[in-house]
């Protein structure tokens, strides 16, 4: 029996996705008041938190936004106003 095998994309694709049903599982399950304890909860707090982390780190990496405080400054973002008179 074979094995499919994914491109990147959609190993991310699938990966992110099966996270967020994860994440939606918890959440249903909580908000049907499925926790037996305060320990069942913060545990089930825990790993919604841990879903987040992963799907939005693994954002961060795919869209990474501009980093302002190394951006070096570059003469198209400079408007030169001419030399102050005397």
């Amino acid at each position: 029996m074979a094995t499919k095998q994914f491109t990147f994309e959609e190993f991310i694709t699938k990966f992110r996705k099966n996270l967020k049903a994860s994440h939606q599982q918890i959440s249903d399950t909580m908000v049907a008041g499925g926790v037996k304890d305060m320990e069942g909860y913060r545990y089930l707090l825990g790993q919604a938190h841990a879903y987040q982390l992963i799907d939005q780190e693994i954002s961060n990496l795919l869209n990474p936004k501009e980093d302002k405080k190394h951006e070096t400054e570059r003469p198209e973002n400079v408007v030169d106003f001419g030399k102050p008179k005397d």
